[in-house]
């Protein structure tokens, strides 16, 4: 079986996988998903398994930017990871993917995410469940009784303003210090913005992007770095409750819109979860943010067998809101494969990790390591 990159003549077979894999697609999302993914051609980052000219699988590496603590990392986002089904149980999933963690670190990823169909070919590969997609339904009526604190200039948004939303996005989960949430390259959000059926506003600090679903609304995003423009732009949504019932939206982990309603009674709250793997140790540990007011040195031994350069003891060192990894010989510190690491990174707790036999090992800078990495890491965003 040959990996190879893909070209705009293999896309046909492409498609004709990821329906298989996936479920047949409208003629006017085969359009968006042909636009999206010529980029990535020539850039290195969609590859195929071939057996002979026969594609046999696919997996596509996007260019995204993952904030952790505030600070943006370059993040790998693997996703169409398909086999064709009569090609399954050959290996081509595992060695599909052995590519496309070797090609997140050729493209300079220092880490990478995925959400998985399974979780155990993943976790073999070193990646690991740390966050979610967390998605709220939300009466439309609750949110049409949140009232503005003062006047919001919202406007309409398109292709054109793809770089003020992302400007918008850095200043908010900078000043947020939000974890796990991504932002893509221009050209991708130019790409989104261009949807018909979708309705965009921006304002200073924040922005929206919703749709119709039959008699509901569905809210991809909502980033707010202020009171004001969160009440704006949730009642925005919300005066559509004279013909919508529900709204559906992406949301954080303690999002202000619960804090917002008038009413809440009860929360019904669906996850999707994702996984997430450090493809570098030392510059994750490097580009990441940590909470300003911890101080931590501590020693931990990584094992990585698809990567052995991660492997070895690192001495960790987290100070004014910057942390480092350097190597050590001390054969001191807890021992974590390199999925339990991620986890930890990710903000997982050190006695969630014990406890499933992610983490062994001496214990005395468990708390030190908990106050260093926690996060409570969510997407907004599916791929």
């Amino acid at each position: 079986m040959e990996i190879r990159d893909l070209t705009e003549a293999d896309l046909d077979a492409v498609l004709d996988g990821r329906k298989r894999a996936f479920g047949p697609l409208s003629d006017s999302s085969a359009v968006l998903w042909r636009r999206l993914v010529l980029p990535f051609l020539a850039a290195g980052r969609y590859l195929g398994a071939f057996d002979g000219t026969r594609l046999v699988g696919t997996a596509r590496i996007n260019p995204y930017t993952q904030w952790w603590h505030g600070r943006p990392v370059s993040m790998g986002g693997v996703a169409s990871v398909t086999v064709a089904p009569e090609d399954r149980g050959r290996g081509a999933g595992r060695q599909i993917m052995l590519a496309a963690l070797e090609r997140c670190a050729e493209l300079g990823h220092v880490v990478s995410a995925l959400y998985p169909a399974a979780t155990h070919p993943y976790r073999r590969l070193g990646w690991e469940h740390a966050g979610a997609q967390p998605i709220a339904a939300i009466p439309a009526e609750a949110l049409r009784a949140i009232a503005a604190t003062e006047p919001v200039k919202l406007r309409r948004m398109g292709p054109d303003d793809a770089p003020e939303l992302m400007s918008v996005l850095s200043r908010v989960y900078a000043g947020t210090r939000a974890s796990g949430p991504i932002s893509a390259d221009e050209g991708t959000w130019r790409l989104w913005l261009d949807d018909d059926d979708d309705f965009c506003y921006l304002a200073d600090d924040g922005f929206v992007i919703y749709r119709w679903s039959g008699e509901d609304i569905e809210v991809d995003n909502l980033v707010a770095g202020s009171e004001a423009t969160a009440r704006a732009l949730w009642s925005l949504v919300g005066s559509h409750a004279t013909v919508a019932n529900r709204v559906k939206a992406a949301v954080t982990p303690d999002d202000p819109v619960f804090w917002l309603l008038t009413d809440r009674k009860q929360d019904t709250v669906e996850q999707h979860r994702w996984m997430f793997r450090l493809i570098d140790v030392a510059s994750a540990v490097a580009a990441r943010g940590y909470p300003a007011a911890v101080t931590m040195d501590a020693v931990v031994q990584v094992q990585d067998s698809r990567r052995p350069g991660n492997s070895g003891g690192w001495r960790l060192e987290v100070a004014s809101g910057s942390g480092t990894a350097t190597r050590s010989d001390s054969a001191e510190g807890p021992g974590l494969a390199i999925g339990g690491f991620s986890a930890l990174y990710a903000g997982i707790p050190t006695s969630t990790l014990r406890r499933a036999g992610l983490m062994t090992g001496p214990a005395e800078e468990d708390e030190a390591l908990d106050a260093a990495f926690a996060a409570k890491p969510y997407m907004i965003d599916y791929f």
